[in-house]
């Protein structure tokens, strides 16, 4: 049979349409599932182990590592398996050779300002362990670098992957338990050197200028966070704050235990954060209008009712990619998340800081800080 040209041109076109979308969906889902390149900027927060697991694993693509301590290239290299060659002194020098997507911040809290400084100018994204800065002027530093140089800055709390925090906030959306009148968040364990925090953490963790307070700033900014994402980013309209040095002994520097109340119209919250717990702890209690949650860590939830209908359960595990702060970050920077009203927002954390500093005024001058 013979075929008529313009029949042939016509399935040669579909051919090639359909050749051409094939590729287009391939180079799709190949960019979705390609890891984002990272660079880490500094080891000597404990936290960095998570990361370097998840290197050995292969669930991370490190392609380098910026940190001025050559004895800690010796301990993770050994540890995770990490050649000489991912290994740098300098941060800018490591960055402009390998150009990644976005850089890890595991130094400390007060050298944050310095990571952005240099990866701001050069348009590369970074999330930092919690919290922001150890000053709120450090944070709007910070604010005024992403801003200029368009770039995002994110920050990483292990409380934003809880998924009894997400199913509480979702009830509490759905209106399950009226208004939010009070919050309460226990935050801390029984001090870091106690449960055997390394001495390159200790170091600047126990410092004021390079952690900026204790507790009040290492397990504080836990329960800002939280409340602030539970409030939409509302500020609160004031702050009282009261500290305690339990263990001048251990912490000669900075306090040991504090607690922060936080007013906003209409409710109140209540952050525990401490050095002096029996036992670790993350938790929140939420009391509303008609209800009561409490996430008594990453899964479990209990509740009451006003009619006392007491319940328990387990929280749905969270789905990816807002399970994991690389899979998070992927997804903002690929634009599947905002990013900008979240727990790791750079808007929210803004919040979190002035509530911290506003904390650290109030202790100072004993009295309560309006915003």
């Amino acid at each position: 049979m013979q075929i008529h040209p313009i029949h042939y041109q016509l399935k040669n076109k579909m051919r090639k349409i359909i050749s051409t979308l094939m590729f287009i969906i391939v180079v799709i889902v190949a960019s979705a599932q390609t890891p984002i390149r990272v660079c880490v900027a500094g080891l000597n927060h404990d936290h960095a182990h998570g990361i370097m697991r998840r290197y050995k694993d292969g669930t991370v693509d490190i392609v380098g590592i910026a940190e001025p301590n050559k004895a800690l290239w010796a301990k993770y290299g050994k540890l995770y398996h990490v050649p000489d060659s991912l290994f740098f002194t300098d941060l800018k020098q490591m960055l402009l050779l390998k150009k990644p997507d976005a850089v890890l911040g595991y130094n400390a809290v007060g050298n944050h300002v310095d990571v952005v400084e240099i990866c701001a100018p050069m348009h590369i994204p970074v999330m930092v362990e919690k919290p922001l800065a150890a000053t709120l002027e450090q944070a709007n530093r910070i604010e005024a670098l992403a801003n200029q140089y368009h770039i995002r800055v994110l920050v990483n709390y292990e409380t934003t992957w809880y998924a009894s925090n997400l199913a509480n906030y979702n009830t509490v959306a759905a209106d399950s338990i009226g208004k939010i009148r009070k919050m309460v968040v226990h935050d801390g364990h029984q001090g870091p050197q106690e449960i055997g925090c390394s001495k390159e953490f200790l170091s600047w963790l126990t410092d004021p200028v390079l952690n900026g307070a204790g507790p009040l700033n290492d397990f504080g900014c836990y329960g800002a966070d939280l409340m602030t994402w539970f409030m939409h980013g509302q500020k609160p309209i004031a702050v009282t704050a009261i500290a305690h040095h339990y263990k001048p002994e251990i912490y000669p520097k900075v306090e040991d235990d504090a607690t922060i109340l936080v007013e906003y119209p209409g409710a109140s919250g209540q952050i525990e954060a401490s050095w002096n717990w029996p036992f670790g702890i993350k938790d929140m209690e939420i009391f509303g209008e008609t209800g009561y949650l409490h996430a008594l860590d990453g899964t479990n939830i209990v509740s009451r009712m006003r009619e006392n209908i007491k319940g328990a359960k387990v929280a749905t595990p969270l789905p990816a990619p807002i399970n994991d702060n690389i899979l998070y970050l992927t997804a903002v920077l690929r634009g599947t998340i905002s990013g900008v009203d979240d727990q790791s927002s750079l808007n929210y954390n803004m919040i979190v800081m002035q509530i911290l500093d506003a904390a650290k005024r109030s202790i100072k001058e004993g009295k309560r800080i309006v915003l």
